[in-house]
C-alpha cells in the first residue's frame, strides 16, 4: 500500500524481519550492504556522479544520506526532490523495515540552500497547500509507516533541524550543534519546526530555541528530549545503524501499530476516547497474527529474564 500524506498513519506491515540475536542481524546486514537508488532506477548509487542522495541497504535497513559537503549539506530544490524520492521509496517497500537519515562529510544538514534562495528565486516553486505537494526541503510533511533515525553530526540547523524532527529517534554526537539558525535572515520555519518541535520537548522549550535561533549542544538536546543518544564523534551513523538493526528485529506488524497509535495520539486525535479506541481498533489484529506466536515462543524459554538476545 502506497504511503499517504497528511492521513492516519497507513498500515503498511510487510514482511517481518526475523532474527535469532541483534547481534546476529547486525553482522548479516554489513556483510550484505549493497547501494541502491530509486532515482538511478536501481543502480549501484555510488557509481552515479553527482548524486545529491545516496542510499545504502543493509538487509533491511536502509541509509539515506544527503550528499552536499560542500556547503554543509544544505539542501537545494534537487536535493529535497531526491529526498522525497527515497524516503517514499523507503516506505512502499516490503523488504526494509527501517530508515536512517544521516549527511556526509561531517554535518547532518545545515537546512535550505540561501545561495539558491537569494539567486533563483523565479524557479522556486512552494506549495501552500500541505496535502497536495512536498515541503521545501523535501519529505518534510510525509508521515511515514515505518520508523526513521536521524543520525545528526555537525550542524543540523534550521530546515536541515525540521529535517531531524522528521525523524522518529535522533542519535547525536558530542560535538553536534543544533538550532533554528534561519532566524537571523528571516527564513521561516515551513517543514514542520514550529509543529514537531513543541510537541518533542514542550512548548516552552520550543519557544527558546524558535524565538532566539541559539545553538543547542548534545547534552542540552538530551536533556530536553531532542536527543534520543549522544555518541562519541563519529559514530552517530554506526550507533544509528545498529539501533535499526535492534528495532528490525521486532515483529513488525505489532511494532508499526504501536507506533502509529502513539503518533495518531499526539498529532491526531481529538480525544482521549478516541485515541484509546484507535489503539484498540489497531491492536487487536496484531494478537491473532503476532502476538499468539510470541506468547508460545516465551512459553519455550525464549526472552526468560528480560533477555532482548
Amino acid at each position: 500500500m502506497a504511503l499517504k500524506r497528511f492521513s492516519s498513519l497507513t498500515p503498511m506491515f510487510g514482511a517481518s524481519f526475523r532474527c535469532k540475536t541483534f547481534g546476529q542481524a547486525i553482522k548479516t546486514s554489513l556483510l550484505s550492504v549493497k547501494s541502491y537508488s530509486t532515482a538511478a532506477g536501481g543502480e549501484d548509487s555510488e557509481t552515479v556522479a553527482g548524486q545529491s542522495v545516496v542510499t545504502e541497504r543493509r538487509g533491511a535497513v536502509v541509509s539515506v544520506a544527503i550528499n552536499r559537503p560542500e556547503v554543509r549539506n544544505a539542501v537545494n530544490q534537487e536535493t529535497a526532490r531526491r529526498l522525497l524520492e527515497e524516503l517514499e521509496a523507503f516506505d512502499r517497500d516490503p523488504e526494509l523495515n527501517v530508515a536512517v537519515l544521516h549527511g556526509k562529510g561531517g554535518n547532518f544538514c545545515a537546512g535550505y540552500d540561501l545561495k539558491e534562495l537569494a539567486n533563483h528565486t523565479a524557479s522556486l516553486k512552494l506549495e501552500q497547500d500541505v496535502t497536495k505537494g512536498p515541503g521545501p526541503m523535501g519529505p518534510s510533511r510525509l508521515q511515514l509507516s515505518k520508523p526513521l533515525i536521524a543520525a545528526v553530526s555537525g550542524f543540523a540547523v534550521a530546515g536541515g533541524l525540521e529535517l531531524a524532527l522528521l525523524a522518529d529517534l535522533r542519535v547525536v554526537e558530542e560535538s553536534a550543534v543544533m538550532g533554528v539558525f534561519c532566524r537571523r535572515f528571516g527564513v521561516p520555519l515551513i517543514d514542520g519546526g514550529t509543529v514537531r518541535l513543541p510537541r518533542l520537548i514542550g512548548l516552552s522549550r520550543a519557544l527558546d530555541l524558535i524565538l532566539t535561533g541559539r545553538p543547542i549542544g548534545a547534552q542540552e538536546a538530551l536533556a530536553y528530549g531532542l536527543a534520543n543518544r549522544v555518541v562519541p564523534d563519529g559514530q552517530a551513523l554506526q550507533a544509528a545503524l545498529q539501533l535499526a538493526e535492534q528495532i528490525s528485529c521486532f515483529p513488525q506488524q505489532c511494532l508499526r501499530a504501536d507506533r502509529s497509535s502513539a503518533v495518531f495520539s499526539c498529532y491526531d486525535a481529538p480525544s482521549f476516547t478516541q485515541a484509546m479506541q484507535y489503539e484498540m481498533d489497531h491492536g487487536i489484529p496484531v494478537v491473532q497474527s503476532e502476538a499468539v506466536s510470541g506468547a508460545a515462543r516465551f512459553t519455550t524459554g525464549t526472552g526468560r529474564g528480560g533477555k532482548f538476545s
